[in-house]
């Protein structure tokens, strides 16, 4: 099943900017003028799915904003700054997508960014919960694995949890499969596809170079090596950046992609596959990243693991006690938060 997944072709920016359907969807980017915020919102700034993009930031959302507004695509751009303004920033809105948080510095693991993004990831779902209780959540700020239970027990606390509607956004280690795959094997990267499970970090990072389309085969030791560039892909660039950021472009990209995928889904698009971190039942894991289907309502159809190789299955067993580690770090936060 997993083989035969068409993924969206990169020309024309992935579908965002290829359709030429119009769709009226509000799009919510909190975190908008960071290193992500940015480029991610420039990038949904001149999509046609979006009639409305609402950028929130602590700083600078005005002019981000304004800078925006002048680009000849339809969306109409409106800037929020301030906790005050969080509120009308959120009214009406379909998908909210959070980059907020600081960024990795050289040495960091994304555990380490926990206490201080934390805080701002519950501090943001709680007021998601309270004003667009039904939108669409993807959260990209880091650790995910954590961040995205945090989402759920706020969500809870409010009593309007859906877990079809609440994403961990991994799709940046698909596109960093994809194109290392491509450029070891000298195929066009567009029309390469790995599915990538598990979380998204580290070794709970797990690429299924199995499942690839088209058919790919590498020796142990290259495959080994594959498999730990992609998941320290991350720590690549902020070493590449030597203390000023981390992976802030490829991320705005991937970003972008999994909006354009759930809103083609959300306007009814048939067949609308990619991966992401959800609550999850295909593994001991109680969230877990596969293929979805997804569908108006979110996620339509978890499609779960597939059929593995025996290193595959070796990597999710090892995978599983950091990735428990995580996500009960992020309930219990929720916990002992007042």
């Amino acid at each position: 099943m997993l083989s035969r997944i068409a993924r969206p072709t990169a020309r024309g920016l992935i579908r965002g900017l290829a359709t030429t359907a119009q769709n009226n969807s509000s799009v919510s980017v909190l975190g908008a003028s960071g290193g992500i915020g940015q480029p991610l919102s420039l990038l949904l700034k001149n999509s046609p799915l979006i009639s409305e993009l609402a950028l929130y930031d602590i700083a600078h959302t005005p002019g981000v904003a304004a800078d925006l507004s002048h680009i000849e695509t339809r969306a109409k751009v409106t800037g929020y700054i301030g906790p005050d303004q969080l509120a009308d920033c959120l009214k009406g809105s379909d998908v909210v997508v959070i980059p907020a948080g600081v960024p990795r510095k050289p040495g960091m693991t994304r555990d380490d960014l926990f206490n201080t993004n934390a805080s701002i990831v519950a501090t943001l779902a709680e007021a998601c919960a309270k004003h667009c209780p039904e939108a669409m959540i993807c959260i990209i700020a880091n650790p995910v694995n954590s961040t995205i239970p945090i989402t759920s027990e706020i969500f809870k606390k409010h009593g309007v949890y859906n877990p079809n509607r609440i994403f961990g956004v991994t799709t940046l280690d698909i596109v960093r499969a994809n194109t290392f795959v491509a450029e070891l094997k000298g195929l066009d990267p567009a029309r390469v596809n790995i599915p990538v499970i598990g979380g998204h970090a580290g070794k709970t990072i797990i690429p299924l170079i199995s499942q690839s389309t088209p058919k790919v085969e590498f020796p142990q030791d290259q495959l080994e090596a594959l498999v730990g560039r992609i998941q320290e892909a991350g720590t690549e660039v902020v070493k590449a950046k030597a203390g000023s950021g981390s992976a802030t472009l490829s991320m705005a990209y991937a970003g972008a992609r999994f909006v354009f995928s759930l809103l083609d889904a959300i306007n009814g698009k048939e067949g609308v596959i990619e991966c992401a971190f959800v609550r999850s039942e295909e593994t001991e894991s109680p969230y877990f990243s596969t293929p979805l289907l997804l569908g108006k309502s979110g996620i339509e159809k978890n499609l779960g693991l597939g059929k593995l190789s025996p290193f595959e299955e070796k990597m999710i067993g090892e995978a599983m006690a950091e990735l428990k580690g995580s996500i009960k770090k992020g309930e219990e936060f929720v916990k002992s938060r007042k």
